[in-house]
């Protein structure tokens, strides 16, 4: 099951099958025919018949914008994972860049894996924090240069506390 944000109404929908052409939105069935084309996506639903342009795809951030029958939508996908990180205050959208690592929960530090003056590639492992004891690999958001750590292992530290400080 996954949530579709069409131009900020919610969609609840769960697929029936692999192809997505069956299932239940917002506990309504429903049955789609697609087709694609070289440029845009034909679906028939309800005996109505759609063209879909895709305008921009931005995979990261699990957004789109769609053009359908001339009529320019924006969606936002997001599934089980995304919801449950959510609830947990782990935002798992792309972030904008900034200077710091923060705690994305309290815990506790269990190894540091660069030290000041090291340079880090976006995605790389940059220290590992226990909380409610898992293992949670904090990775760089963007390539850097670590300008100080102001965490030491087996530090307690809180939610959004700054563990590193990027140049």
């Amino acid at each position: 099951m996954f949530t579709a944000s069409v131009n900020d109404k919610i969609y609840k929908i769960e697929s029936l099958n692999d192809s997505l052409t069956e299932g239940l939105i917002n506990g309504n069935p429903f049955k789609i025919d697609i087709s694609s084309h070289n440029n845009y996506v034909h679906l028939i639903k309800d005996n109505r018949s759609y063209k879909i342009f895709v305008l921009n795809v931005d995979k990261e951030s699990k957004k789109a914008c769609f053009k359908i029958n001339n009529k320019t939508v924006n969606v936002e996908i997001s599934d089980e994972i995304d919801r449950l990180l959510n609830s947990m205050g782990i935002d798992t959208k792309v972030q904008k860049k900034e200077n710091y690592l923060r705690a994305p929960m309290p815990g506790m530090i269990n190894k540091i894996l660069v030290n000041k003056g090291d340079s880090v590639k976006k995605g790389d492992t940059i220290l590992v924090l226990e909380a409610m004891k898992m293992e949670n690999n904090l990775k760089a958001t963007h390539d850097a240069v670590i300008k100080d750590i102001p965490v030491k292992v087996l530090k307690s530290v809180e939610k959004n506390e700054i563990l590193v400080i990027f140049e």
